[in-house]
């Protein structure tokens, strides 16, 4: 029970760090921006970033719009199954533990708009030609790359450790022919 309290209260804090940025800063964007409008602090910076505010009904980038009800439904089962699985991954397994809280944290940062202004999620970020998101979109992103390159990382490691002769770390005896069976 000690060991679950830890890992939700490790999940909480992380993911509650990022959903509380997400959600600040989109009240910024919607108290001090018009839907539509944007700002443009630095002259030169603007044709490759500025700060916008516009309403997504889709998923991340503007894809998939009016999709609302699905994304919404999606996100609650992504959610769910994350604080399921969470206190299952090993503590030594920083990286897939921080991918899982930023993606709960997009989910949610998200969610919360959609619950909150009927189906629509503010975007505020518009870098060059790619599409505007927001912190969650990014959040979402940041914790698949993290979680792909953990799991190239691994998965390197254990290749390695096959070629070294050794099993997670240990070294395995061998007889002379190289056979590991004796």
């Amino acid at each position: 029970m000690k060991k679950y309290l830890k890992d939700y209260l490790t999940l909480f804090l992380m993911a509650g760090l990022v959903i509380g940025v997400d959600q600040w800063t989109k009240a910024l964007v919607r108290l001090n921006i018009p839907l539509g409008g944007s700002w443009n602090s630095v002259e030169w910076l603007q044709p490759y970033a500025r700060i916008v505010h516009w309403y997504n009904t889709g998923a991340a980038f503007g894809l998939f719009q009016n999709g609302s009800l699905i994304f919404a439904s999606l996100a609650v089962v992504v959610i769910l199954l994350i604080i399921y699985y969470f206190p299952q991954v090993p503590a030594s397994d920083w990286t897939f533990r921080l991918a899982m809280a930023l993606q709960l944290a997009g989910a949610a940062g998200n969610l919360i708009d959609r619950i909150m202004f009927a189906g629509k999620v503010t975007d505020f970020i518009s870098i060059g030609k790619f599409a505007v998101f927001n912190i969650a979109d990014a959040s979402i992103t940041i914790g698949v790359v993290i979680l792909l390159l953990g799991a190239l990382i691994k998965e390197r490691k254990q290749k390695k450790s096959k070629l070294d002769g050794s099993v997670d770390g240990i070294s395995v005896p061998t007889t002379e022919s190289g056979d590991q069976n004796g």
